[in-house]
């Protein structure tokens, strides 16, 4: 879209009469840089040569299989990348005003064509169709951008959390890449007071994988405050996920934890996700025992195994995706790995967030965290 009549462009002409025809291709000879020119004489034969490749378009309204804006209409449906000028008579003048008005970027009268107009209106065509295109560029993105962050919130809920007793941080950031991916978290205290955090990975990136993670959170929360937290809100999660996924090999991995009334300890599935790190009694470990069973999505009657986890009087809890320990340290294809994350916690031990994640370096995709903490009273 940035040639003009100093560089050569490809345009198609529209036109059944031959004299009219001839009369514009000889004009446009004149150019500083003349074009190269695609001949129609009917809607049907130009169809088969609107490409990609054709950047302008002049076309007849009185075409012997069109009839008046609908010739218009079509070309303007099959090449939306290209500029059009309509070519109207000295009585169709009122018609050309109504084409430039349903699309397209000019009109000529064709009794009043020279070839310094005609070049001109092309040139001016070119540049108010590119700028059409980056105005409606920057309308996606501003869309897209306000689509994303309402994907986002719902993505990254409030926690409901009614005690003082844990403090509960979170973080998400978005990998290198920048694309929307469907990494969820979301805390949420019952009534006999125990703590439920589940973190999700929804495999891919974009829109429908993030829409995806919306459905798997809020089905989790809705589950959790029904009393499920054993395998039955295991297989309900997965049957959603393979209800609403795009295509079949699309699979999430997981990791639940529900905390004890009395915070002591915890009841956890992780299902094909990274294990969580705690610390506990001045030492960090992964946790063991994991992963519980597979992801969601990827086998039929799947059993996931709850893996019993002693917290103690003072702990803390780090749940995360495994855009962490996918983060290059020190070598540009390094992976931190799940070791590595607990070598980085055992050194100062204890988990600052954000120095940590400061610490482990570029983000090849996105982050999730959940970190939950109890002091001794």
């Amino acid at each position: 879209m940035t040639a003009s009549l100093s560089e050569t462009l490809t345009l198609l002409l529209i036109e059944d009469d031959d004299g009219d025809a001839f009369l514009v291709e000889e004009l446009l000879k004149e150019a500083e840089a003349p074009p190269r020119i695609f001949r129609a004489r009917s809607l049907r034969e130009a169809k088969e040569k609107l490409t990609e490749h054709i950047q302008c378009v002049l076309v007849d309204l009185t075409l012997p299989d069109a009839n008046r804006l609908e010739a218009l209409e079509e070309v303007l449906a099959l090449a939306p990348h290209a500029a059009v000028l309509v070519l109207t008579g000295l009585r169709d003048v009122h018609v050309g005003v109504t084409a430039v008005q349903a699309g397209a970027q000019d009109y000529l009268v064709k009794q009043d064509i020279d070839a310094r107009l005609l070049a001109r209106s092309i040139r001016y065509a070119m540049e108010r169709r590119r700028a059409d295109l980056a105005h409606l560029a920057l309308l996606q993105a501003d869309l897209t951008a306000k689509e994303n962050a309402r994907l986002e919130g719902a993505l990254l809920p409030e926690a409901l959390l009614r005690t003082d007793a844990i403090e509960h941080v979170t973080r998400y950031l978005p990998g290198s890449g920048g694309t929307l991916a469907g990494d969820f978290f979301d805390t949420v205290q019952t009534p006999d007071g125990s703590v439920h955090v589940v973190i999700g990975d929804v495999c891919g990136h974009g829109p429908d994988e993030a829409a995806l993670g919306v459905a798997l959170r809020i089905a989790w929360r809705t589950l959790v405050l029904a009393g499920q937290t054993d395998e039955t809100m295991l297989r309900t999660l997965d049957a959603l996920l393979r209800a609403e996924r795009q295509a079949p090999e699309i699979f999430t991995t997981l990791c639940t934890a529900t905390i004890a009334p009395d915070l002591r300890y915890a009841k956890m599935h992780v299902v094909g996700h990274p294990p969580p790190v705690l610390v506990r009694d001045g030492g960090a470990e992964a946790v063991c025992d994991t992963p519980s069973g597979p992801p969601l999505g990827i086998f039929p009657d799947v059993e996931w195994r709850v893996i019993d986890v002693p917290l103690g009087e003072e702990w803390t809890l780090m749940l995360y995706t495994d855009g962490l320990i996918e983060a290059a340290v020190g070598e540009p294809d390094g992976e931190i790995g799940v070791d590595g994350l607990v070598e980085l916690v055992r050194a100062r031990g204890d988990i600052d967030l954000d120095r940590l994640i400061t610490h482990v370096g570029t983000l090849s995709d996105d982050l999730a965290v959940i970190l939950l903490r109890r002091r001794r009273a």
